[in-house]
């Protein structure tokens, strides 16, 4: 079977649709289209050799474009705005100075902390995960965004509108009018540049075909028509877990067998595609949230071991790999957020959707929480005793922030007043709030 729609999504294949039934029926990838010349492939699938050509060369110049290359042709058609052109007839789609303008632009999390750890924000032009176990402020991040999003460039936002895509539950909307009307930042803009919930379009998807048919299709209008600079999906694992779980009965096993796991990557693969080349088609955000699984301990091979982390684990059934360095269990450490520091923060994790998930990524902001423990018995507390919990967030990676491995993360807390870094004397009046704020939003976390 072809890959033709799952490399390029965006691709139109309507001038091709008399050739794709037969490159599936021989299995041809658009690596052969691209690799082997256009006459054997022709004969192969028994299909005119111009024909073949013209659909490589469609897939061609559809991966430039995803690359920010433009053809000798398409500059004469785009006007002469761009002066230098490199041998071989090929440009860059944008200049340099436009290019670090677009990926310059970013959205505060109202918190000079957080902002920090991130080199400024949540970036745009790029897709940015934010993972963590259940009542980690996952949701409470999102909301924020949803909010900042809206302000003035000034005030650290875009002055643009958000899309807020459900697969859980819906948009928590009573909260963010707690959170706009709290915040010490929101709450001292004139009425003009408050943000507003009729700037915030939200949708649910129940299932993994319609979240499919949103993102292609119905995404990309909303978009152009609605000036919209952010993209939240809460959360990407939901409908691909249920996909999973809605096998039962006989086909338990097919559903997630080797083959459904194949088929489960290739749409990650081109979803996250997708998501990025919106992101930086637009120069807009695109933000996700991801669920956790526990990471289960083994003996660490004693060539890696490290005073203070945390094993992993990385035996085979047969003994010792020849090279543990290479393994996933081991290299898995410093790009999770878990088990490169030697706090274990209740046991190690991995976010959901495996490898071929992280390698969409442009960044992935891991949510750490521990118990407090806090007594007020002059005795101390008691064993097993626990109220309230911290939580940090932490970068597990991202080229523009600064290198978080090995380092516990910024510590925050969930107030009425959304997500406050401990760190920021700058927001005085931004009380705690373990009450009916954080409870009232605890379903969306």
């Amino acid at each position: 079977m072809t890959d033709i729609l799952a490399t390029c999504p965006s691709l139109s294949t309507t001038p091709f649709s008399h050739l794709i039934p037969s490159l599936e029926r021989h299995a041809i990838s658009v690596a052969d289209l691209l690799t082997l010349d256009h006459v054997d492939v022709a004969k192969r699938a028994q299909l005119p050799a111009k024909e073949v050509r013209r659909l490589t060369d469609a897939i061609i110049n559809h991966l430039h474009s995803d690359l920010g290359i433009l053809s000798a042709r398409d500059q004469l058609e785009d006007g002469d705005r761009h002066s230098i052109q490199p041998q071989g007839g090929q440009i860059l789609q944008t200049s340099g100075v436009e290019l670090a303008q677009a990926q310059g632009r970013t959205i505060s999390l109202l918190s000079p902390s957080l902002d920090t750890a991130l080199a400024g924000g949540i970036h745009t032009a790029a897709l940015t995960e934010i993972t963590g176990e259940s009542s980690t402020a996952k949701t409470q991040f999102l909301l924020t965004l949803l909010l900042a999003v809206q302000l003035p460039a000034s005030q650290g936002g875009l002055a643009k509108t958000a899309v807020y895509i459900s697969t859980e539950s819906a948009l928590a909307t009573s909260r963010l009018s707690q959170i706009c009307s709290t915040h010490p930042i929101l709450a001292s803009l004139p009425p003009a540049e408050k943000p507003s919930l009729a700037k915030v379009l939200s949708i649910s998807v129940p299932d993994l075909e319609a979240q499919e048919h949103i993102l292609r299709y119905q995404l990309p209008v909303a978009i152009q028509r609605h000036n919209v600079g952010l993209v939240v999906i809460d959360s990407m694992t939901a409908n691909y877990r249920a996909e999973v779980e809605r096998g039962g009965g006989k086909n338990t096993s097919s559903r997630a067998g080797p083959s459904a796991m194949a088929a489960r990557a290739t749409s990650l693969q081109a979803t996250g595609h997708l998501l990025r080349s919106l992101a930086r088609r637009h120069n807009l955000a695109v933000v996700v949230a991801n669920q956790v699984a526990d990471r289960f301990e083994r003996p660490q091979h004693p060539d890696l071991a490290v005073d203070g982390l945390p094993p992993g684990s990385m035996h085979s059934d047969d003994g010792y790999p020849s090279d543990p360095a290479l393994t996933l269990d081991h290299q898995q450490r410093f790009f999770t957020g878990w088990g490169d520091t030697p706090y274990a923060y209740g046991g190690l994790k991995t976010p959901s959707l495996g490898l071929v998930w992280a390698n969409q990524l442009d960044c992935r902001i891991a949510l750490i929480r521990a118990a407090r423990v806090q007594s007020s018995r002059k005795s101390g507390p008691k064993e097993g005793e626990q109220s309230r919990w911290r939580r940090w967030m932490k970068v597990a990676f991202a080229s523009w922030a600064p290198d978080a491995v090995g380092e516990r993360g910024v510590e925050f807390e969930i107030r009425s007043a959304g997500v406050i870094g401990l760190g920021d004397d700058e927001l005085p009046d931004a009380e705690p709030d373990n009450g009916s704020a954080v409870a009232d939003s605890k379903r969306s976390l």
